[in-house]
């Protein structure tokens, strides 16, 4: 089994790297975080134009994938620019339309999706669905049945300003059946890697971040990162993270194969990443002393994603006995 990235995925990173760096991600957090999305879905299109989106969708609906190896390439660089909106939510959701096969619960949303014209959260194993004051539709799991709506409650605070969360209202019937829990299934395995593959780039970021910072800020005439305490944590965020990325790459491989073992794989790396980027959290704002609090330090955009993504679509708990029951 190949571990390491082909040079096509890697370039694939750096450009998006590239694209992210000069694209305004801090801006657009901030503003979909006050609730104006616009410069978050102009965001979205350039993003879609780089064919993320269309990793998630079959060649049938104007889509490349499924391709989870590539999605997961994709959500780490993501992750590591602190790119707002429900993106795991969307792809989340062509996977289990394009799962489902049917074209009346599709309802055309694949080809939008891929072409980033459509925003869609999806709210299956919990009461709450992420921006859906944001996104065109609302997925709606319950039990063995599929609902859509474009309704929901108000909007509740989250520990990330960026991640508004709210009730969904009412649904329309999509889909019912047994195959219903077996996209849900898929969508959810899908759901978490690229949740773990955010958390592991979010964790890359803090890290770079914390190492400039200890090398400009001094005390006693010298830069604290010279200090053997400072070196201790930022190793110690270091390993959690290196012991995490290729958990993460194998999850995805399994995913990509079909594997039995891919739902255990992913679940495994989920806790590793979310535990490596958590950690990194910590150690970014430890260092950065009491600048690591404030709203102002764009830094705190990436601090305060670290637990959110570390629960979301599964806990450590739910999670590690995911790996624990096979």
């Amino acid at each position: 089994m190949r571990f390491l990235l082909t040079d096509e995925q890697r370039e694939f990173a750096r450009t998006l790297d590239g694209m992210l760096a000069s694209s305004g991600t801090v801006e657009a957090a901030r503003a979909w975080a006050a609730g104006k999305h616009e410069p978050g879905r102009a965001l979205w299109a350039r993003l879609a134009r780089a064919g993320v989106f269309g990793l998630a969708v079959p060649e049938p609906d104007a889509g490349s994938g499924p391709l989870a190896v590539e999605l997961t390439v994709a959500f780490v660089e993501l992750g590591r620019h602190a790119v707002p909106g429900p993106l795991v939510e969307t792809v989340a959701a062509a996977a289990l339309l394009a799962r489902l096969g049917d074209d009346r619960a599709a309802g055309g949303w694949l080809p939008r999706i891929a072409a980033g014209d459509a925003v869609l959260s999806l709210c299956a194993g919990t009461p709450y669905a992420l921006d859906a004051d944001a996104a065109d539709a609302v997925l709606v799991v319950r039990d063995d049945r599929l609902h859509r709506t474009d309704r929901h409650g108000p909007v509740q605070p989250s520990s990330d300003p960026t991640r508004r969360l709210a009730r969904p209202l009412g649904g329309t019937p999509l889909a019912h059946g047994p195959e219903v829990p077996a996209a849900v299934a898929y969508a959810t395995a899908l759901a978490r890697l690229l949740t773990a593959a955010q958390s592991l780039g979010l964790g890359r970021a803090l890290l770079a971040a914390t190492v400039a910072h200890v090398r400009q800020r001094t005390q006693f005439t010298v830069p604290i990162g010279s200090f053997q305490a400072v070196k201790h944590r930022l190793a110690d965020a270091l390993l959690w993270l290196e012991f995490a990325q290729p958990l993460v790459y194998a999850a995805a491989l399994a995913v990509a194969a079909g594997a039995p073992s891919a739902g255990r794989e992913v679940a495994a790396a989920k806790v590793a990443a979310g535990e490596a980027g958590y950690a990194a959290a910590r150690t970014a704002l430890h260092l950065h002393g009491a600048l690591g609090y404030t709203e102002e330090l764009d830094l705190s955009l990436w601090i305060r994603k670290a637990r959110p993504l570390r629960d979301a679509w599964g806990t450590p708990a739910d999670c590690r006995a995911r790996v624990l029951t096979g």
